[in-house]
């Protein structure tokens, strides 16, 4: 059971970085390609094989499939256990596949899933999250695009900083740029688009930097 010292440390701490990250700087990287290989901020990131590059002396690319320990430590999918808002999650990817269903009993089950079981068992949930837009928590629809929606993803990896694993994961990213070059940009077909993505974890190094 989760503390009240914890709560109130993460209350605290997710005050701080809402301040934070209203004027925060975020460059969103573009890649570029040529000769049939992919390239970002001047560094390869996919050869002609189609072989993924994990890192390079500017940025860090996240993919729980990627042979690179940071890479696959970064990922969603990696087993952290945490506190959310009162609910023990074994991994943040945990979090964005139980906000497809609908009944509070099978998303509390789905909250104990981690690494690629949490993405795969989404194909059990009979609600298709994608034609009315909105996702659902403690079973209240929310919003995609809704502030409500973007606040509970800030405070989940707030939440999930309080793990010291995650924290000192995020600690070794340094001043090199995350990316995230399988993430999905449609924000109508993904609970967390690229973008969100990177700029949560770009924002959350810096602000680490600082506060913890």
């Amino acid at each position: 059971m989760q503390s009240l010292a914890s709560k109130f440390k993460i209350k605290k701490l997710l005050k701080k970085f809402i301040a934070f990250k209203q004027n925060y700087k975020f460059e969103y990287k573009t890649f570029e390609t040529k000769n049939n290989e992919l390239y970002c901020d001047g560094c390869l990131l996919k050869d002609k094989d189609g072989n993924i590059i994990p890192e390079s002396e500017k940025w860090i690319n996240v993919g729980y499939k990627l042979k690179n320990p940071l890479s696959k430590c970064l990922s969603n999918l990696f087993p952290y256990e945490f506190y959310f808002k009162g609910i023990k999650l074994h991994s943040a990817e945990a979090f964005f596949q139980g906000i497809k269903f609908v009944d509070k009993k099978t998303q509390k089950m789905l909250f104990n899933y981690a690494q690629l079981d949490s993405n795969n068992i989404k194909c059990s949930s009979n609600f298709d999250w994608t034609k009315i837009q909105c996702i659902c928590f403690k079973g209240k629809l929310i919003s995609r695009r809704s502030e409500e929606y973007q606040n509970l993803i800030y405070e989940l990896y707030i939440s999930l900083l309080q793990n010291p694993l995650y924290l000192g994961a995020i600690k070794q990213i340094g001043d090199r740029y995350v990316i995230h070059s399988i993430g999905c940009e449609d924000d109508t077909k993904t609970v967390l688009t690229r973008y969100e993505f990177e700029f949560m974890l770009n924002c959350l190094k810096d602000f680490v930097k600082i506060y913890m």
